[in-house]
């Protein structure tokens, strides 16, 4: 059940596999990414260089920063290749009336 903290943030096929979309809310940066036709959201910073993830590109279920080369899976945030060795996070992502709805708390 979605409370107030949900927060709708896009049409839910707004995006096609493999786009991304940068959203500000709650006062945090985030993306929205389409992995092959599944939604995630994740911070838009990559954790390694505050560098933004939005320049980099998704493979696999995963998110490449373009700025060293690290993949984080989007579903979990966890780094899976160097230099990053520290996660993003991962928020939970709802679709709900035709609109994807994200929990950024």
């Amino acid at each position: 059940m979605m409370d107030a903290s949900w927060i709708a943030i896009a049409a839910e096929n707004e995006l096609a596999p493999g786009q991304m979309k940068r959203i500000n809310a709650a006062g945090k940066r985030l993306l929205l990414c389409n992995a092959d036709d599944k939604p995630y959201v994740v911070d838009e910073m990559c954790s390694h260089e505050d560098y933004s993830l939005f320049l980099g590109c998704i493979q696999n279920g995963r998110i490449k920063c373009s700025l060293h080369g690290s993949y984080f899976d989007l579903k979990t945030g966890q780094p899976e290749t160097g230099p990053a060795d520290k996660p993003i996070r991962s928020y939970p992502v709802e679709i709900k009336d035709g609109q994807l709805w994200v929990c950024p708390r």
